[in-house]
């Protein structure tokens, strides 16, 4: 019997690209440890590629919710993995089931672990994460004078930089200068500041550990970067070819009219595959150098490209249009829908076939 794993689009992941970008990140940080953040999947690219991939290179892996820590622990059994949300309410022993590693977030889940781990008589690692001016996760300067708190003996001290994508903007430097004021509560601690973007704002910022996550994939935080290698591509399947008269309209709505005879494709990827319905505004796909703009409303499962220029024989049903590659990548689309590239990478759905190389 013929398989029936058969999809109009195709995921291309470059697990080379990925191995060389994590060389790249390391050489910048000189000594810090570079981690690995996995969260989500790996972005939506798969966990068990990724982490596998990564796990001769890497010994720290972050992920966000316990569930992803305990499949991760499936995978990896010796590395060390950390939970950025830390233990479920009243579950801390999921922790040390799994030999997970919490990120202690708030003042409540300090004491519940700390109690947990008077309760079964070990002290249990653990990682403690500071507010240094995000108001999203962590305890406040006001926490760290608690005695339940300077009684933890954190493995690790951090914290998240909400500007760092922005090297100018003077909260980054504020929120570093935040971040070592409130480690010094815990000297001789590891920390860890920079995620992505952060390793970008220099040596500053790199302590002992950083926790790259979007960066490995080859999404630079600033445009024009060129540091990193692309290592992802998209592609999706022409299903079919109509020729359309002057007049004639296109998909919901009709909202596109020709206004010249002209050559339209149906593509078999629309927005449950993730591909935004605002992409439809200004978005295109690819042949090669030529650009095929989208025509109409996206639909959930397709999207017509105006393919009047591209030569017959690329015109063909089951010939395949590129939606991310050389000429567009991820930073590239999310400026065609008003959004960022974690919000498109995790947004990709899971109907492609997927394909990984390297």
């Amino acid at each position: 019997m013929h398989s029936c794993k058969q999809t109009s689009a195709r995921l291309m992941v470059d697990l080379a690209a990925i191995r060389k970008n994590h060389t790249r990140l390391a050489e910048r940080v000189g000594g810090a440890e570079c981690a690995a953040v996995v969260k989500a999947d790996a972005y939506g690219l798969g966990v068990r590629e990724i982490a596998s991939c990564l796990s001769e290179k890497v010994q720290t892996f972050f992920v966000a919710q316990p569930e992803e820590g305990c499949q991760l622990r499936r995978l990896l059994p010796e590395k060390r993995i950390f939970v950025l949300h830390g233990f479920s309410p009243g579950r801390p022993e999921t922790m040390v089931d799994h030999s997970l590693v919490p990120v202690l977030n708030s003042l409540e889940q300090v004491r519940q672990w700390r109690a947990f781990c008077q309760q079964v008589g070990t002290e249990h690692p653990a990682a403690l994460q500071f507010d240094t001016g995000m108001s999203r996760f962590g305890i406040s300067e006001d926490d760290l004078r608690d005695e339940v708190v300077r009684g933890l003996k954190p493995v690790l001290v951090m914290s998240h930089l909400a500007c760092a994508d922005q090297p100018d903007d003077p909260a980054n430097k504020e929120q570093c200068q935040r971040f070592l004021a409130m480690s010094a509560a815990f000297p001789g601690v590891p920390r860890s500041l920079a995620a992505s973007s952060g390793i970008f704002l220099g040596s500053d910022y790199h302590f002992e550990m950083v926790r790259p996550g979007i960066a490995l994939y080859g999404l630079p935080p600033h445009e024009g970067d060129r540091s990193l290698f692309p290592a992802i591509g998209l592609e999706a399947q022409i299903l079919q070819i109509r020729t359309l008269k002057v007049g004639e309209r296109i998909g919901y709505g009709l909202t596109y009219r020709a206004e010249q005879p002209m050559r339209v494709a149906t593509v078999g990827i629309g927005y449950a595959d993730g591909i935004f319905r605002s992409f439809a505004r200004n978005g295109a796909l690819w042949k090669g150098d030529i650009r095929l703009p989208v025509l109409g409303r996206i639909s959930m499962d397709s999207l017509s490209v105006d393919v009047t220029h591209l030569p017959d024989d690329a015109t063909r049903e089951g010939e395949w249009l590129t939606l991310i590659g050389p000429q567009q990548d991820i930073t590239k689309v999310a400026d065609h829908v008003g959004t960022i590239g974690y919000e498109v990478l995790t947004s990709l759905g899971y109907r492609f076939d997927r394909f990984y190389n390297g």
